[in-house]
């Protein structure tokens, strides 16, 4: 005897499931939207609903009643023979859907069906069955079409995604079943692979469907209850038999070799519950799991040298991300990381959005748009490629003749620019100053951002005559672009006026381009087009590089922090944790997405949006290692005080020190020419000047860029 079901899935899965049922060897499989309509004998109904990975629900077409009433439905109901699919002793639930477009109240549907029933059974049999909404003898399901409705019992009784082994779970977890198609599709288990690796395992779905797998585990061998045992036609002999096999498979594939599967988190508690899963999913032995960061990605250790593997993460796109605009920076860092430790291996990756996926910088094989329960995922199947590495960029000059007026100029250029370049391919530092007003007739400054230009003109004084201020100008880019050999569109142009205030933080353009650099250890993004500053002080670089190298394992705190680039070094170099407050929403945004950029997860790095004179008032926390780079002036529209460094900075000071723990540096940093440090009024702490120390070899010839002071706790 066969019978005609429904095998449903999630939208975009249904090539996977598909696939799935041709190998368990039903021959009679057609496609619809969300599921398989499959031709199956009895034994095959059960195999399919303790075996595929990748189904929602099996059911069992009843009938179907023509009509678009619930009242119709009824009639159709209670006229069917209610005694040959059930007990009417026992208990029933109804589940109700709707088609795309058909609006149907489906909670009154179900109660109309389950009216139909009740009546039937108590007209005909004598006793009505009991509703047990939750593990009932017989689920009904019910499903509103344009034209009618379908009527169908449950085999499954429950979603198939339900395997019995999640004891603890993460924010937004993936569905198990979704997890299941993806690892088909990227062809896991195969020989091909040696290992498999998720970065990001979260509470470790991915590896105990992928441990399942190659174990030959049925997906529902722990489930304890399917809707067909309450059916009239369930033969539970035949049953038993489909279970038994499937424990002894179970069995054998444990004892078999098997490839081996890891799991990295930033999270301690997402660890813990991968481990209470797998434990739980009766595959403990079988999965490897490390506390790790993204930023510190390993290739796993064990493997042979030629060995080759499946990377497959679910990333926190946006849903799961505290700030969603730094997501392609995760991805981007996700890309670029997994080339450096995984060159050569295959890829599965899920986002949000394709153009997340796309950042990843992986050679293609395919795109899947998919479901994750309510929220569109996509699924980016590819090629890891390996990382080509890029030293610091050598500038050649461009051929042709410049302006005699623009010679000397030039030639000051050519100067400046063999002295640091050979010194920042010594260190390598891939931003840094070449010249800054050496020349007064040329009042301009020009920043290497790795391989273009930022070029700051200084506005003139209203003595000069804005013409030949202009033409003067002008002279000075075309021997800019001749000296560095570049284009026009790669030399970024602004002029900077004297500021008052927080001017220099505000926005100039729209252009919303961000340049990804590198400092250290870090990757960071720049702006060279909407604000008078670009996101990244090049003069803070030898401040920055120290705090990484004193930051690990202690508690960092960075205030007026900017776009955060000093607690992304801090965070790097292994702090235990970071702090970064900033009053500006914009600039709090930036900093995460630096992070975001770096494979840094946010559990131990918090960033505040507060004025920092009051955070500092209110903070009962402690930090070991401190950075404050106050503006010289602020007042700001979101506070009503007015911060005056001069006359602010020895209460700010004093503030801070009080979270300071012993033993523990604040650097103090000031670019405000005129700044006179009261040391009297601060002599309960040590102070030593380290400016000179902070200066790095491209601001040598202008030494007051900034002053920095190391303050400590006497002891």
């Amino acid at each position: 005897m066969t019978f005609e079901l429904v095998v449903t899935c999630a939208d975009g899965l249904e090539g996977a499931l598909q696939q799935e049922l041709a190998q368990m060897g039903l021959a009679d499989v057609r496609r619809a939207r969300g599921a398989m309509l499959v031709t199956a004998s009895l034994e095959q109904a059960y195999r399919i609903c303790l075996w595929s990975r990748v189904a929602s629900r099996v059911l069992l077409p009843l009938f179907t009643a023509a009509g678009t009433t619930p009242e119709a439905l009824y009639a159709e109901a209670a006229s069917f023979t209610w005694g040959n699919v059930l007990d009417a002793r026992g208990t029933i639930a109804v589940r109700a859907t709707a088609a795309r477009g058909v609006k149907v109240h489906t909670q009154y549907l179900a109660l109309k069906l389950k009216d139909a029933v009740v009546d039937h059974c108590r007209q005909y049999l004598g006793v009505r069955p009991d509703v047990d909404p939750e593990r009932p003898d017989v689920p009904l399901h019910v499903h509103a079409l344009a034209d009618g409705f379908s009527v169908s019992l449950d085999l499954s009784g429950d979603s198939l995604h339900k395997r019995g082994y999640r004891v603890a779970m993460t924010e937004a977890p993936l569905k198990e079943t979704l997890a299941a198609a993806l690892l088909l599709q990227a062809g896991w288990p195969s020989s091909q692979f040696a290992a498999l690796l998720d970065p990001m395992c979260g509470s470790g779905t991915f590896l105990i469907e992928a441990a399942w797998m190659a174990a030959d585990i049925a997906p529902g061998l722990q489930r304890n209850y399917f809707g067909f045992t309450g059916w009239k036609a369930h033969q539970p002999g035949l049953w038993e038999q489909v279970l038994e096999e499937a424990r002894q498979r179970r069995t054998a594939g444990l004892a078999g070799g098997l490839p081996k599967i890891f799991g990295y988190d930033a999270d301690a508690e997402a660890l813990l519950a991968t481990e209470r899963n797998a434990k739980a999913a009766g595959v403990p032995g079988l999965i490897a799991l490390e506390q790790r960061e993204l930023h510190a990605l390993r290739r796993p250790a064990g493997l042979d040298a030629g060995a080759k593997g499946l990377m497959i993460c679910n990333p926190p796109y946006g849903e799961r991300l505290g700030e969603k605009s730094a997501t392609r920076e995760l991805y981007r860092a996700l890309g670029r990381l997994t080339s450096a430790a995984l060159p050569g291996w295959q890829a599965c990756v899920l986002g949000a959005d394709v153009q997340h996926v796309d950042a990843l910088g992986y050679g293609h094989r395919a795109t899947e748009r998919l479901h994750n329960g309510a929220i569109v995922v996509y699924a980016r199947h590819g090629d890891i490629p390996a990382m080509s590495p890029q030293g610091v960029m050598r500038f050649e000059e461009a051929e042709g003749e410049i302006p005699e007026e623009a010679q000397a100029f030039a030639n000051r250029l050519r100067k400046n620019l063999k002295v640091a370049q050979k010194r920042a391919e010594a260190g390598q530092v891939f931003c840094y100053r070449v010249y800054d007003a050496d020349m007064p007739e040329f009042n301009l400054a020009v920043d290497v951002y790795e391989s273009v230009l930022h070029v700051q003109e200084y506005a003139p004084p209203k003595t000069v005559d804005p013409e030949k201020a202009e033409a003067r100008f002008k002279l000075a880019l075309l021997a800019i672009r001749h000296v560095f050999g570049l284009r026009r569109e790669n030399v970024f142009i602004k002029v900077r006026s004297r500021q008052k205030g927080n001017q220099q933080y505000e926005k100039q353009g729209s252009q919303g381009r961000f340049l990804e650099v590198r400092e250290g250890d870090a990757r960071l993004l720049v702006n060279l087009t909407d604000y008078l500053d670009t996101g990244l002080f090049l003069d803070h670089r030898p401040l920055r590089l120290r705090i990484a190298q004193e930051a690990k394992g202690k508690h960092f705190l960075n205030l007026f922090a900017y776009t955060g680039v000093a607690s992304l070094h801090a965070a790097l170099g292994g702090a235990e944790s970071t702090t970064t407050v900033d009053l500006s929403p914009t600039y709090l945004d930036w900093a995460r997405r630096n992070f975001a950029l770096n494979g840094l997860a946010e559990a131990n790095h918090f960033f505040e949006q507060a004025d920092c004179m009051r955070w500092l008032k209110d903070c009962e926390y402690e930090f070991d290692l401190m950075f404050i780079d106050p503006p010289t002036f602020s007042n700001s529209k979101r506070t009503t005080d007015v911060f005056d460094v001069q006359r602010d900075h020895v209460q700010l000071i004093r503030l801070a020190m009080r979270l300071l723990r012993d033993g523990g540096t604040l650097y103090f940093s000031n670019n405000f020419r005129k700044f006179r440090l009261d040391v009297e009024a601060l002599d309960e702490f040590s102070i030593e000047d380290i400016s000179r120390e902070t200066i790095g070899f491209d601001f040598e010839r202008n030494p007051g860029i900034h002053r920095c002071w190391m303050i400590r706790h006497r002891k």
